[in-house]
């Protein structure tokens, strides 16, 4: 049987460095999902793993949930013959074939993961852990940004608290969340938190260590490589969660000499009260290509750690771009073909790509062959497009000009 290599380097030469994979789907047992997924009805419930709820792009990361299949979260390649090939074992294989020579000596890999969640319900009130605490049970930390597509139902409660009140968190008044988590029975931690409306074509960036609880809009998220979290809200959706959740991602030493209290550590308590949050971590699309044929939008930025474009394509139009390094894609809306890749959104199995950094850094022709506009979302790892705005230069300009 030959090596994941040679079956990597096959697919590439296949393909054209354009690679299709299928479908990653997660399973979370916390949460209702929202079934806005694509999926058949009978697809979502999953038994004891609860319900599919999210689904990972391009990823190499593994969910990091209790019951599940050993590769849950992990994308495959589906090349025209053989058999799929695992994503994160391709990478590790051949690390130069898909992230290019100088990439793959600077970075270990993708090293960041998109997805879609869908819930039928608020998210918990959570944190993910800043990298000093993160290091502690060997894991990364875990920023992460939002993006709110339209043309699809915004559920129950689309509206997302984030951080705390400015005065709490000038004051560092830790026994009000204390209190919370030892007593573990009710959503009263929501009220020391702020509420923003979800806006569709709108999003935010979010750093680790900032307490937030996204509202049911789906959303499209570009995030750190890690599956870490906190939850610090016991009830939701009429349940209450295991306390287990509270304690996922902290060693064994933290929980054992302080218990809850340990938990309080992983804020960022300026962060998390900054008066000036809307402002300082909105992140609205911002165009800086316009033409005949399309547009193309930066919609995941103000990080070095990963980045993200909207590309929309007219009815009848093709666009020609190229770009720094290997990327992946979901194709939202529309249908067409992407390097000669037949494609076709909203429908798991033929509307996600990696292109390969070779690949990528040349020009590559997206055509829409629908009746309606074809929107392309494109998603980046570190350090690969340095020229993406900050959150100051573009976010406050954005806002000016919507």
């Amino acid at each position: 049987m030959s090596s994941i290599a040679e079956q990597l380097a096959k697919a590439i030469a296949e393909h054209d460095g354009v690679l299709p994979l299928d479908a990653a789907l997660v399973a979370r047992d916390w949460l209702p999902a929202g079934r806005r997924l694509g999926l058949r009805e009978d697809q979502y419930d999953v038994g004891d793993r609860g319900t599919i709820c999210e689904r990972w792009l391009g990823s190499t990361t593994y969910a990091d949930n209790a019951v599940g299949p050993d590769d849950e979260g992990i994308s495959y390649i589906r090349p025209a013959g053989g058999s799929p090939i695992n994503l994160a074992e391709a990478v590790s294989a051949d690390p130069i074939a898909i992230l290019g020579q100088d990439y793959a000596r600077s970075h270990s890999g993708l090293g960041r993961l998109a997805k879609i969640f869908d819930f039928a319900a608020r998210i918990p009130f959570h944190i993910h852990p800043p990298k000093d605490e993160a290091a502690k049970v060997g894991r990364n930390s875990k920023d992460e940004a939002y993006y709110f597509p339209s043309g699809v139902g915004m559920g129950p409660h689309p509206e997302t608290f984030f951080g705390l009140h400015p005065g709490i968190a000038s004051s560092r008044d830790t026994d009000l969340l204390l209190d919370q988590l030892v007593a573990w029975n009710s959503d009263d931690i929501l009220q020391y938190a702020r509420a923003y409306k979800q806006m569709p074509e709108d999003g935010f960036f979010l750093p680790s260590g900032v307490l937030h609880a996204p509202g049911t809009a789906l959303t499209i998220e570009l995030q750190e490589d890690s599956d870490t979290l906190a939850m610090f809200q016991a009830l939701n959706a009429g349940k209450i969660i295991s306390k287990d959740l509270l304690f996922k991602d902290v060693s064994e030493t933290d929980r054992h000499e302080r218990g809850e209290a340990a938990l309080l550590d992983w804020l960022d308590w300026e962060a998390n009260g900054d008066p000036y949050f809307y402002e300082n971590r909105h992140i609205p699309p911002v165009v800086f290509d316009e033409s005949e044929s399309g547009s193309e939008a930066w919609i995941f930025y103000g990080s070095t750690k990963f980045s993200g474009k909207r590309l929309i394509i007219r009815p009848g139009q093709s666009y020609t771009c190229r770009e720094r390094g290997v990327f992946n894609l979901l194709v939202w809306r529309g249908e067409g073909r992407i390097g000669g890749q037949q494609v076709v959104g909203n429908a798991p199995g033929s509307d996600e790509l990696l292109v390969v950094h070779d690949r990528a850094v040349e020009d590559l022709e997206y055509t829409n062959t629908g009746a309606t506009d074809m929107t392309v979302i494109k998603f980046f790892g570190p350090d690969i497009n340095p020229d993406a705005p900050s959150l100051k230069s573009a976010g406050h300009e954005a806002i000016r000009g919507a």
